[in-house]
C-alpha cells in the first residue's frame, strides 16, 4: 500500500486500532507497528516513524516477550494489568494522536480522546475478565484468554490497514462484547468479594 492510499478512512481506522489494541497488548502494538514500517510493509504516518527505530523495536520486543509470559500466569497477569493501568491508556491516546501528527491538530486531538477511551475500554475489560478467570483453580482459561489477546491485536491492526470498513464492524462488535463482559463480571466479582467477606468475617467472629 502506498502512502497516498492511506486516506482519511484508513488513518481513522489505524488510530482506532492503535488505541483499542494498546489496552490489550501495548508492547505488541508498538513492536508490530514499528516492524511493519521498518520492513516496508506499511508506510507509517510521520508521527509513527519513531516506532521504526531499532532501539524502540528492541525495547518493545523485549517488553513484548516479558508480557507474553507474564500474561499467562494466574495472579501475575492481574498484577501486570494493575501496573499498566497508568501506562496503556495514555499510550493508546498518544499513539492514536500520532497517526495525524501536529499538522492536523484537530484530528490529532479527536484521535487522542478516542484512542484513550478505546484503550481504557479494552484495558478494563481485559483486567476484569482476567480477574474473574483467576477465581478458577485451573490455568487453562487464563492461557486461552491470553492467546486470544495475542491473536486479536495483530488481526485488528491488519484489518485497520487493509480493510478499514471490516475493522470498524469488528471493533463495534468487540466494544459491545467488552462492555457487556465488564458489567457482568464486575457484578460477579463484587458478589464474590462480599461472599468472602461474610465467610471470613463470620469465621473470625466465631473464633
Amino acid at each position: 500500500m502506498s502512502l497516498d492510499a492511506l486516506d482519511t478512512t484508513h488513518l481513522v481506522a489505524l488510530a482506532a486500532a492503535l488505541g483499542w489494541a494498546s489496552g490489550l497488548r501495548l508492547y505488541a502494538v508498538v513492536f508490530l507497528t514499528g516492524l511493519a514500517g521498518f520492513l516496508g510493509w506499511v508506510p507509517l504516518p510521520a508521527g509513527l516513524k519513531i516506532l521504526e527505530h531499532p532501539l524502540v523495536l528492541g525495547a518493545a520486543g523485549l517488553m513484548l516477550a516479558i508480557e507474553f509470559f507474564a500474561d499467562k500466569i494466574p495472579a501475575l497477569d492481574s498484577l501486570w494489568d494493575a501496573v499498566h493501568t497508568v501506562i496503556r491508556i495514555p499510550a493508546g491516546a498518544a499513539l492514536a494522536a500520532a497517526v495525524f501528527g501536529g499538522d492536523q491538530a484537530v484530528w490529532a486531538t479527536v484521535a487522542a480522546l478516542a484512542g484513550g477511551t478505546l484503550a481504557a475500554t479494552s484495558h478494563v475489560a481485559k483486567t476484569t475478565t482476567r480477574a474473574a478467570a483467576n477465581t478458577s483453580p485451573e490455568p487453562f482459561s487464563n492461557v486461552a484468554l491470553s492467546l486470544a489477546g495475542d491473536l486479536a491485536v495483530p488481526a485488528m491492526l491488519w484489518l485497520a490497514v487493509e480493510h478499514p470498513v471490516v475493522f470498524f464492524v469488528c471493533l463495534a462488535l468487540a466494544l459491545v462484547l467488552m462492555v457487556t463482559l465488564t458489567v457482568v463480571l464486575m457484578k460477579f466479582l463484587r458478589t464474590l468479594i462480599r461472599s468472602l467477606r461474610r465467610r471470613f468475617g463470620g469465621d473470625a467472629a466465631v473464633a
